[in-house]
């Protein structure tokens, strides 16, 4: 076990440390240069395609037939953020500014719009390159693009289809520790110190819930999480805008903690000053990074399963979900512990001995009193539920992929007794090799978004021109779109076995 734990320390500290963070940010640049910037100069056509057709276009919401196996965009996004908006928007934001001052917050926004741009890519490329499987149900992901993307260039064949395996094993292990087991574990232990409840019992409960929602599949997913999302984020957003109000007063000393910290410009010495630095950029990154997922290849999985037809279109998503997920709920988190009283905002030295989520709480119960942390009690019990529900979806994707879509029925049946384990016990080491397996993921999937730049660059061109320009050159939809077409005109044609 402790050889176990001593590996998986060094493949985690490769992943996770400077060399991981660097290639996230690279990639990010590359894509916000190769798409000329589209998150900057498209600001409120994305915003207006996304969050503002939620109320004017009725085929963003509407729901599709019982024996359509797609889902609207709207439920897509939803169970995209039931899956990255997660306890590490309590715990993970308290961890920063306690690990890296509140610098680390200026540091968290940096790798969030670059971010914008590698979600975007990966949504692009899921759409793109998506397939249907035999229940009718959209399938795409890293797997798929990096097989018949990556494994289309010449030479890159087999190369193509190991970095998919590659993908879908990591994904799948990391569905049982990040998406599952450590999700869950958070929602029993704040149950238990908030409320009393006994661990078991909570186990017993998070099972029943989750076999109802999860053995439904994607369609029954999607529904719940298109109304629990909403509603959770909505909820924890309005209780932190009561807390940002009340303390409007400090916003300027949060703002200079947060500029001064992120170039550590209150530091005496040169040491000093590199080392608060690089603490700041590191836990910033880290943050960003693991908060809204953009890299990891994990949210595509279901914009795939989008009725949408235009890659750019589920892109746009891609690029709201970083802004909601990040700029919005984690950035409300950060000005409550800022404002808090509990850091010194001219030394960012932390003045409570509190962490991870009892910060928030306490925060929050210095404004709400006893309240407040179950609140945050019920909050985080929202948040990683959420998160259980989505990344049920990609575990599902990544078994269905290496095993086939009979086969799921396996993972989903293991993924729900898996729950009641996660309550119950510590999950220390379980931790750490999700971390690790959720990290692995990246590496594959940035080699396959890297190397189809050019596609996606493309692709978003395409639509500028016809959206922006009046072009009437053909929309680019799907990889197979003529293979498809020709399939589907030989069977009306009488050839019942198609091309």
């Amino acid at each position: 076990m402790e050889m176990i734990a001593s590996i998986n320390g060094v493949i985690n500290g490769i992943v996770w440390g400077t060399f991981g963070i660097a290639l996230l940010f690279i990639a990010g640049i590359v894509m916000t240069l190769a798409n000329k910037g589209f998150q900057f100069t498209h600001i409120p056509h994305w915003l207006g395609k996304t969050f503002g057709s939620i109320f004017k276009e009725n085929d963003v919401t509407m729901h599709t037939g019982k024996a359509d196996r797609q889902i609207s965009q709207f439920q897509s996004l939803c169970t995209a953020l039931a899956a990255t908006i997660g306890t590490g928007n309590i715990v993970g934001i308290a961890t920063a500014i306690i690990m890296g001052g509140p610098g680390a917050i200026f540091w968290m926004w940096i790798m969030a719009l670059v971010g914008m741009m590698t979600n975007y890519s990966e949504n692009v490329l899921g759409i793109f390159y998506r397939r249907k499987n035999e229940k009718g149900e959209w399938a795409g992901g890293a797997m798929y693009y990096l097989r018949d993307g990556l494994g289309s260039k010449k030479g890159c064949k087999y190369i193509g289809l190991v970095l998919s395996i590659l993908f879908s094993v990591f994904c799948l292990l990391a569905s049982f520790g990040i998406g599952n087991m450590s999700q869950v574990n958070s929602i029993a232990g704040n149950m238990e110190s908030a409320f009393g409840i006994p661990t078991n019992i909570t186990g017993i409960a998070i099972v029943i819930l989750s076999a109802i929602v999860i053995v439904g599949g994607i369609k029954r997913v999607a529904g719940v999480a298109e109304k629990l999302v909403p509603v959770m984020a909505v909820l924890y957003i309005i209780g932190a805008l009561i807390i940002c109000v009340l303390h409007i007063g400090m916003f300027g000393e949060v703002f200079a903690a947060i500029f001064k910290g992120a170039f550590n410009l209150g530091a005496a010495g040169g040491g000093a000053v590199g080392y608060g630095i690089n603490m700041a950029i590191t836990w910033g990154f880290k943050r960003g990074a693991f908060s809204n997922e953009a890299g990891l290849g994990s949210s595509v999985m279901v914009h795939s399963s989008s009725n949408v037809k235009d890659p750019v279109r589920q892109g746009m998503w891609g690029i709201f979900e970083v802004f909601a997920d990040t700029i919005v709920v984690c950035t409300l988190t950060a000005f409550v512990i800022l404002s808090s009283g509990m850091v010194d905002l001219t030394t960012g030295t932390m003045l409570t001995d509190e962490a991870g989520s009892a910060l928030v709480g306490q925060a929050f119960a210095n404004v709400f009193g006893s309240i407040g942390p179950k609140f945050i009690a019920i909050s985080i019990l929202l948040f990683a539920y959420s998160t259980v529900l989505g990344w049920s979806h990609y575990g599902t994707i990544a078994f269905e992929y290496l095993f086939g879509e009979k086969a799921s029925v396996i993972y989903k049946v293991a993924f729900v007794a898996m729950t009641y384990v996660g309550c119950t016990m510590s999950l220390s080491l379980a931790w750490d090799l999700s971390d690790t397996f959720n990290g692995l993921m990246m590496i594959p999937n940035l080699i396959g978004v890297l190397t189809l730049s050019p596609v996606v660059a493309k692709i978003t061109a395409n639509y500028v021109r016809r959206t922006f320009k009046g072009s009437t050159e053909k929309p680019m939809y799907s990889a197979f779109e003529d293979i498809q077409k020709m399939q589907e005109d030989a069977v009306s044609a009488g050839d019942s076995t198609g091309i």
